[in-house]
């Protein structure tokens, strides 16, 4: 509660006008402005985004939403008369969520940028540029990995009698729930840096509730997998372990890198 009460404090109390010339505290309606701001910024790059999918819209969904499926040899079928533009505006959608995510990423440090500390403020161009770059290793490995491997877990359960055809409406939410939650998982070691370098963790926190994490990780990808089988949940809870493992070692290099700013900076 601690750590949360000191983020709150620091986006909420601590926030400073960005302009040097004008250094004092912003009022709640100042943050709420502020956050209103970036919010629609956020959203005007959806839609940008957005409409640049739909002019491929055709790549999109036979190329890219459909290569899965017939990799596993599984058929899809509309129940619905409106299923095909249904499945349209989904995978365009979908795609210009991934597409615009570095914009939103960015929109998002925007907004807690100027309640950092200074020493703080100079990783914000780094923090982003990996946050996208994890965001995406993410979303290629649910799409390269994941999605493929339950796919064809799935089309093993077909018999003489009956015949395994998937749903689009179903198919895509499955798409959709593993392609963001894979890009939000590989979020874990960013999420580990920022908070060490805002001095809220530490790697002795991390491995002495490793054992806590672990269960959470199980109960999450439990839940998040749209999906009942283990297969598909042991392949999204692997990675997240992985990535709980590489988190401690990112926070162990950052606590070290901080405790080296601080005594230059004292020798200073």
């Amino acid at each position: 509660m601690s750590t949360i009460g000191t983020i709150v404090r620091r986006l909420l109390g601590a926030r400073k006008h960005s302009e040097p010339q004008d250094n004092k505290e912003m009022s709640f309606l100042e943050h709420l402005e502020e956050l209103r701001i970036q919010i629609i910024k956020a959203l005007i790059g959806i839609c940008i985004s957005t409409i640049f999918c739909a002019i491929y819209s055709n790549f999109i969904v036979e190329k890219l939403l459909l290569y899965p499926l017939r990799s596993a040899g599984l058929k899809s079928q509309v129940l619905s008369p409106y299923g095909i533009v249904l499945l349209y505006m989904q995978a365009v959608l979908i795609c210009g969520l991934i597409l615009s995510m570095p914009y939103t990423i960015y929109c998002f440090w925007k907004f807690v940028a100027p309640g950092l500390l200074p020493s703080e403020r100079k990783y914000i161009s780094r923090i982003t540029f990996f946050t996208t770059i994890c965001f995406i290793c993410g979303v290629v490995f649910s799409y390269l990995v994941i999605i493929p491997v339950s796919l064809k877990f799935f089309s093993t359960f077909g018999t003489e009698t009956i015949e395994l055809n998937i749903a689009l409406d179903q198919y895509v939410s499955f798409i959709l729930v593993l392609l963001i939650g894979g890009g939000l998982i590989f979020e874990f070691p960013m999420i580990s840096y920022f908070l060490t370098k805002m001095g809220l963790l530490t790697p002795s926190i991390m491995r002495k509730y490793r054992r806590h994490a672990i269960l959470a990780i199980f109960i999450i990808s439990a839940i998040v997998t749209p999906s009942v089988d283990a297969v598909t949940q042991l392949l999204l809870a692997i990675p997240m372990v992985l990535l709980y493992e590489i988190s401690i070692i990112v926070s162990a290099l950052t606590k070290k890198e901080n405790l080296k700013n601080r005594t230059s900076n004292n020798d200073k």
